[in-house]
């Protein structure tokens, strides 16, 4: 694989990952969408969609690594490290286009839940202050569409839950989701790999949001500090470290361990 083409099918591929996962987020939380409170359940079967489409259409390019996590997982499994910088970038640049076409895919229904009284509250009034979803700390109301947060803001505990479903994604990325090369994920590898991020939702989601991904988490909350939304609040950088950190250490203890038990 080329620079090119690892930077090309990466920025694709989690373009696409972010436009599918963001966007059963925002039908999910928006007030206007046809699915506002679908659920739990809608979240963690939408964001194995998008996994398994993103890997399917960017993995002849570049392997579909699509997470700096599976790069670095990669990279000490193999210790091959020239192309890392160039997933990065990719992943990131993906990330960031994703993101912004969910604002541009829902522009309506972002205006109209963030003008609402009952979300935002009304500025200089009682009402805000009752508007529980502009309470969170440090997190605006629509945050949550873009990047994670978690449940109990609990530094040590965030930390290890992302390390934990970091660990469980990449483990199994190495053991069944590789393909012959295993340099990225092969078409069974892509169907296991959406399952078992379901899996991670369901099973590890709940304290943080499962980010898993340090690219899914950082480049949507860049957009959210930069696009030009109503009342939008707080971008919540004081909790952005985590899932970048959480993960990026996940994906080397289970390179670690894959080396040590398995090859």
């Amino acid at each position: 694989m080329s620079s090119s083409d690892i930077f090309i099918g990466e920025t694709i591929g989690t373009a696409i990952l972010i436009l599918l996962g963001g966007g059963v987020c925002a039908a999910v939380t928006l007030k206007a969408s046809k699915a506002r409170n679908t659920g739990w359940l809608a979240i963690a079967f939408g964001w194995g969609f998008a996994v398994m489409t993103a890997v399917y259409v960017s993995a002849p390019l570049s392997g579909a690594h699509l997470n700096p996590a599976v790069t670095v997982a990669l990279a000490v499994k193999d210790g091959d490290w020239g192309n890392v910088p160039v997933y990065f970038a990719g992943e990131l640049l993906g990330a960031m286009l994703g993101a912004t076409l969910v604002w541009l895919a829902y522009y309506g229904q972002f205006q109209a839940h963030l003008t609402d009284k009952e979300i935002v509250g009304d500025r200089g009034s009682q009402v805000q202050a009752k508007a529980v979803e502009a309470q969170e700390k440090g997190a605006g109301p629509v945050l949550g569409i873009f990047s994670t947060g978690p449940e109990i803001r609990n530094a040590v505990q965030n930390l290890a839950t992302e390390i934990i479903g970091t660990f469980v994604l990449i483990i199994a990325v190495l053991t069944q989701g590789l393909n012959d090369e295993g340099n990225g994920l092969g078409v069974l590898g892509g169907l296991i790999t959406a399952l078992v991020v379901v899996s991670i939702g369901l099973s590890l989601g709940g304290p943080t949001g499962y980010a898993i991904n340090p690219a899914r988490d950082l480049g949507p909350r860049v957009v959210h500090a930069l696009l030009p939304l109503p009342n939008k609040g707080g971008s919540d950088w004081s909790y952005a470290w985590v899932p970048v950190v959480g993960p990026l250490i996940g994906g080397a203890l289970a390179a670690g361990v894959y080396n040590l038990a398995f090859a």
